[in-house]
């Protein structure tokens, strides 16, 4: 009998995404499925130096890869769920999303204990116009400024003293099992997450039934409707991973689905943050619950905050979240 044909998995170059390929791929090879890893350099990952915004905002971490699957490269891509764009790429599917990591944002600090207990003037590092945003608001004596590139780079400045703290998304410390560097998680309704942050995503063509049927155990149904909420109240807001929007979507202990999400803008040195929270309907897809909270955000003021962000971002080019 002949062996199987081994799935293609295509991953990006990063530590960080080839350990996270791992876990997905170790989690195929569970089922029975062999599996070959193919690393894919993308335009973030090879402009680590210039703001994204620069490079093309949106999707520069997934186009390469996205890219490659479509022309039969490789069988699946593994994402970070954030750095998808919420419009669906023509012809490919979000076959499965596994159980989500530590969703929240986390202050990573040699010396000190807390955001709050941060000196006035201390430097805080973070790649993310949405997390800085938040910093600032909480503590506006405090210097945020931008950084880029991977985890390790980023921990070495801080432990070099260019920083007294770092914000990052808790999952990727987690992930590569960093999470002793954590010094304090960051929790809504105090500090919002990225939509979709902490979770993974493998994307598979619509049309290759063989390898969606693949992958389908790997997916969990609860993290699949809480990043289904998220994505469509981003979705609704217009807003992409460059817009200073957090959202954050989970089953309660009855089982129902909560969610809540913010909009913020800065404007004459002023922030200013909107926050609409709720639970699905019994009959409310997480499409259109989504939606709905987007709708209330929409209605306070969000679609005029946003506009104005998109121009502020035209004008200093800011960074983006990193890859988890």
């Amino acid at each position: 009998m002949a062996e199987p044909t081994a799935l293609r998995i295509g991953t990006r170059a990063s530590l960080l995404a080839r350990t996270q390929t791992g876990w997905v791929a170790d989690r195929i090879r569970g089922h029975g499925h062999p599996v070959t890893i193919e690393t894919i350099r993308t335009s973030g990952d090879e402009r680590g130096d210039v703001p994204v915004p620069r490079i093309g905002g949106d999707g520069v971490f997934v186009r390469e890869l996205e890219a490659a699957l479509l022309d039969g490269r490789i069988d699946v891509a593994v994402h970070s769920l954030k750095d998808l764009p919420t419009a669906t790429t023509a012809g490919l599917q979000l076959a499965s999303v596994p159980p989500r990591a530590i969703p929240f944002d986390v202050l990573v600090s040699r010396r000190y204990p807390s955001l709050e207990a941060l000196p006035p003037g201390a430097i805080v590092g973070t790649s993310s116009v949405r997390r800085a945003l938040q910093v600032r608001a909480l503590r506006p004596d405090l210097d945020v400024r931008g950084i880029r590139g991977n985890i390790d780079s980023r921990l070495s400045r801080l432990d070099a003293g260019e920083y007294a703290a770092l914000v990052l998304a808790g999952a990727g410390l987690v992930r590569l099992g960093l999470e002793s560097r954590i010094t304090e998680i960051l929790r809504p309704p105090t500090f919002w997450p990225a939509v979709g942050q902490g979770a993974l995503v493998v994307q598979a063509r619509i049309d290759d039934v063989a390898t969606r049927a693949a992958v389908a155990p790997l997916d969990d149904a609860a993290t699949h409707a809480a990043v289904r909420t998220e994505r469509a109240f981003l979705a609704s807001l217009a807003g992409g991973c460059l817009a200073p929007i957090g959202g954050w979507a989970r089953r309660n202990a009855d089982g129902d689905l909560e969610f809540g999400g913010c909009v913020l803008e800065e404007r004459d040195g002023i922030i200013r943050r909107i926050v609409a929270e709720g639970v699905a309907a019994p009959d409310q897809s997480p499409d259109l619950f989504g939606a709905a909270i987007a709708g209330q955000l929409r209605a306070a003021g969000a679609d005029e905050m946003l506009a104005a962000a998109r121009t502020a971002a035209l004008r200093s080019t800011p960074s983006r979240d990193q890859p988890e």
